[in-house]
């Protein structure tokens, strides 16, 4: 599994405006309404998911790096949008510190397997602490997934 299987490519940014947790997943998940990713009635179920999953405990992993998730029958596969925030946002993560590259992934209901090598790959990819640096600041989506695509194609 790639990451470029399941990202949707026009729901990628290099540039997040949101200053909270909350405002971060309605804005992603607005960006991929827009991209065609979600069905916008379905907007707010999907944001409703994807915070009572923080609720249970934040996505954050550490190392400026969150990856906000959840299970929904709104979606019919896995798909994901991968955010930047310039600033940073305090996202509960364990270590303290500022998220500032934000994965959402949404998958079906029942894709226990898939959901989680999406998660395990995209751990993976962000593992690279010089990838990470070069997502930070990179300028606009083509930089973004010029990366990503670089670097999904060197890990197995």
């Amino acid at each position: 599994m790639k990451i470029l299987d399941f990202l949707c490519s026009d729901a990628v940014s290099a540039d997040l405006k949101a200053t909270n947790k909350k405002e971060i997943i309605e804005e992603m998940v607005t960006m991929m309404v827009e991209a065609g990713a979600f069905e916008k009635k379905h907007k707010a179920k999907i944001i409703e998911t994807l915070m009572a999953r923080e609720a249970l405990g934040s996505t954050a992993i550490g190392q400026g790096i969150a990856i906000p998730h959840g299970k929904t029958d709104c979606v019919d596969k896995l798909v994901a949008g991968l955010a930047i925030s310039k600033k940073g946002i305090d996202f509960d993560a364990l270590d303290g510190e500022p998220a500032y590259i934000f994965f959402l992934l949404a998958a079906p209901v029942d894709s226990a397997g898939p959901h989680l090598k999406a998660l395990a790959r995209v751990s993976r990819l962000l593992k690279d602490k010089y990838f990470r640096e070069s997502l930070r600041s990179a300028k606009d989506r083509k930089d973004i997934l010029e990366l990503v695509s670089r670097e999904d194609a060197q890990i197995n």
